[in-house]
């Protein structure tokens, strides 16, 4: 048998049925107040009889007698529409009319003329009930309601000081406490555009979509659609995410709320509540005022979580697993994905509960938030639930506020995933690092800001040797240049100024300390077999620059920049950055006869990590099974299941590090090759670097190719005459590095060569 549901009041042919108790409540209510007023007159006048008092009371209050009638009207015409459907049909066709003409006002003035209808009704009932106190006429009495009122101050003073005085504590200071945190930016305030947001074209495109919507929503609801009213903005720090949410204020002409990131936390409980409930109702007029308004939550993450879920979502450790150039978990099947899952989603529920207190979500704050978010659309005002419902009829349902609800996060993961629901946040764009032609766009947006000299070339260039630039990092660097060149007395940045600032914010202000001449060289020496490493095997990066002067962290470098924007990479790649860390270890060992420095730790440190990852997870090595899945199983061990626990485990992990120890070995072998064919230019480039301290990129293959570099001539050393010299010094450096003591050669110096 099938079963039908409850049918929809649209869909009813006749009205619902009153009970009898709402039939005759108000008919009952006029005649009790009839009776009451003829029983007060009998006692007034003792000489008065019942049916003298009935006559003479329903001549002097015709009023209760007008509004018995009135209200036997109106449910004659109830009742008339819950037996007769055509009857029915019509009064529905005749209110459909009313409606759609009110309709016709704007959501702002429906609510403002409301307003004053109601304060009049309220004017016209209260002089009513004083004349009748009062023995005037209502409008009379109305202006005398003030005098009795002050006259009955003192007294309504006492009652009340005692009540006010307690409560007034508590409102005050919760009042104070909900406010601040929240700031509003009126569309004459906001003055950013979308021209002002460069590198970001491709969220700037579908950001414009939902602005569309917000301001000609008919457009998708008008198809039975809705208007998609939230956006997360995801991504690194300093790409933009706060500066689009302000442009699309700028874009639409609404106003903009920004909410800052400590807003809702708050020392008393209750307090974030108040603050989500205030923050509504002010975005609720804003929008119905101004026809939207857009509000922008700074740093999401801090709102809370409260609690991991298991039932996964959109940024769920099923997606952080599979997080791979093909995503695996899309051509996995159903049980094959929680299988692999399974295991991870307890370990990321027991660390995401340490690190955010057990999901403690801020007392309640998070909740108030989600049901502002998406609660029901329950209508408001006292006189729209109240009275109206009072008097039979349906409370009439809110007005759709237009509330584009923005949020940023550096933290995706740690958002609740009630949160993250379509509904509440329909959208996720990834605000990542600009690609090249982005940075371009960014570095030629902040430097028509100010005087440079700077070319298309060299802008090209600087975008190319600065991956991973963010608006904000690009605009300070340009900003560190243009101070560089006013403390030279310039007003004009140079191509100079700007590569200065780049190593200056990169590395840090260089210690001002000077090496012993032995030990300068040996961090030379160390520096340069990375750089000719570096520029022998390393193809997928440029070397960005080379310098052996001290920083905070470091005695000296060699960094190394992609040429271009790469997402995947191949084992080639990860065995030249593994030699190119060895040439550290295989050159202080060629060259200082058999010693090598701590100063190689780092650098195997690295190299170790990259193995490890090549043997055990990336298919890389000379197995095909992954470490972590043997790890988490337990499975994979020699030696069969006999063994204890710990003894597989160490089984396992031995196994693994004899890998890696043969294939770091392997390649430790092949860069002391490389370096021992590659001699003359080691020791070329350990000069350059003793002379010049910080060298660039162009001027270490300047060096390496015998070429005129920006600031090294390296065709000096081409010479043999001159690379004998070099040995010659590299000898006296070894000697006093073993004796502990100066060489007793100074450091050659080369004249340029005539071109």
């Amino acid at each position: 048998m099938t079963e039908t549901s409850r049918p929809r009041d649209t869909d009813r042919k006749t009205r619902i049925h009153l009970s009898f108790y709402d039939r005759i409540k108000f008919l009952l209510f006029f005649a009790v107040v009839f009776v009451i007023l003829m029983w007060a007159q009998l006692a007034d006048n003792p000489l008065l009889n019942l049916r003298d008092a009935a006559v003479d009371g329903l001549q002097r209050r015709w009023w209760l007698l007008a509004l018995f009638g009135i209200e036997t009207i109106r449910q004659l015409h109830f009742l008339a529409a819950e037996i007769l459907a055509p009857y029915h049909g019509i009064w529905q066709r005749y209110f459909a009319a009313v409606d759609r003409m009110i309709h016709r006002l704007s959501d702002w003035n429906r609510f403002r003329i409301s307003r004053v209808i109601k304060a009049l009704v309220f004017l016209v009932l209260l002089s009513v009930v004083l004349g009748a106190i009062y023995k005037e006429t209502p409008i009379r009495a109305l202006f005398l309601a003030p005098k009795a009122l002050w006259s009955a101050l003192p007294l309504l003073g006492q009652l009340l000081f005692g009540v006010f005085f307690v409560v007034i504590q508590f409102v005050a200071m919760f009042w104070f406490l909900s406010r601040g945190g929240i700031d509003t930016y009126f569309p004459d305030d906001i003055r950013t555009r979308f021209s002002d947001v460069w590198g970001q074209d491709h969220v700037l495109n579908r950001i414009r979509e939902n602005l569309l919507f917000l301001e000609s929503p008919e457009e998708i609801e008008k198809h039975g659609g809705y208007v998609p009213g939230g956006i997360l903005l995801w991504g690194p720090p300093g790409t933009g995410k706060t500066l689009m949410a302000e442009s699309m204020a700028g874009e639409t002409g609404k106003p903009f709320v920004f909410v800052d990131p400590g807003a809702f936390n708050n020392m008393f409980f209750g307090v974030g509540v108040l603050k989500v409930k205030s923050l509504f109702r002010k975005l609720r007029k804003l929008a119905l005022r101004y026809g939207g308004v857009v509000v922008f939550f700074d740093e999401a993450d801090s709102l809370g979580n409260r609690g991991i879920s298991t039932s996964g979502g959109r940024f769920s450790p099923a997606n952080s697993i599979f997080a791979t150039p093909c995503h695996g978990g899309n051509y996995l099947s159903d049980p094959s994905v929680q299988l692999v899952v399974q295991e991870k989603v307890a370990q990321e529920k027991f660390v995401a509960n340490s690190a955010m207190g057990g999901g403690n979500s801020g007392m309640g704050t998070l909740q108030a938030l989600l049901t502002e978010l998406s609660g029901l659309k329950k209508p408001k005002g006292f006189f729209n639930r109240i009275v109206r419902r009072t008097l039979g009829l349906r409370p009439k349902n809110p007005p759709k506020y237009r509330i584009l609800v923005v949020m940023a996060t550096n933290m995706p993961e740690a958002l609740d995933e009630a949160l993250l629901r379509p509904g509440r946040i329909d959208r996720m764009y990834r605000v990542g690092y600009p690609s090249k032609a982005g940075r371009v766009r960014t570095y030629e947006g902040y430097l028509a800001k100010v005087s440079h000299s700077l070319t298309p070339e060299e802008i090209d260039k600087l975008a190319t040797i600065t991956p991973y630039s963010t608006g904000a990092t690009i605009k300070d660097t340009i900003n560190e240049a243009l101070i560089m060149a006013i403390r030279h007395g310039r007003q004009s940045i140079t191509w100079a100024d700007v590569i200065r600032a780049k190593q200056l914010k990169e590395l840090g202000p260089a210690e001002d300390v000077e090496y012993i001449e032995r030990e300068r060289h040996a961090i030379a020496i160390h520096e340069a077999c990375h750089g000719v490493m570096a520029y022998l095997v390393r193809h997928h990066m440029s070397i960005d620059l080379a310098t052996i002067e001290k920083g905070s962290d470091y005695l000296g470098m060699v960094a190394s920049i992609p040429p271009d924007d790469q997402f995947t990479r191949w084992r080639t790649e990860y065995e030249a950055d593994i030699l190119v860390s060895l040439a550290s270890l295989a050159g202080e060992r060629m060259f200082f006869e058999g010693d090598n420095s701590s100063g190689v730790s780092g650098d195997l440190e690295t190299a170790t990590t990259i193995a490890s990852f090549m043997e055990g997870h990336w298919g890389m090595g000379v197995t095909v099974s992954s470490h972590a899945s043997n790890r988490q199983f337990e499975v994979g061990s020699p030696g069969g299941g006999g063994r204890p626990k710990e003894d597989g485990v160490n089984e396992l992990r031995r196994a693994l590090s004899d890998r890696i120890e043969d294939n770091l070995s392997g390649l430790l072998i092949r860069a002391e090759e490389i370096l021992t064919t590659n001699r003359a230019k080691v020791l070329s480039l350990a000069h350059a670097l003793e002379i010049h301290k910080t060298m660039s990129g162009e001027d270490v293959i300047a060096v390496m190719e015998g070429a005129i570099g920006p600031l090294v001539d390296g065709r000096p050393y081409l010479s043999l005459e001159n690379i004998s010299a070099i040995e010659s010094y590299h000898s006296a450096a070894v000697r006093a590095h073993n004796a502990h003591e100066k060489p007793d050669l100074s450091i050659p110096i080369f004249t340029p060569t005539p071109a």
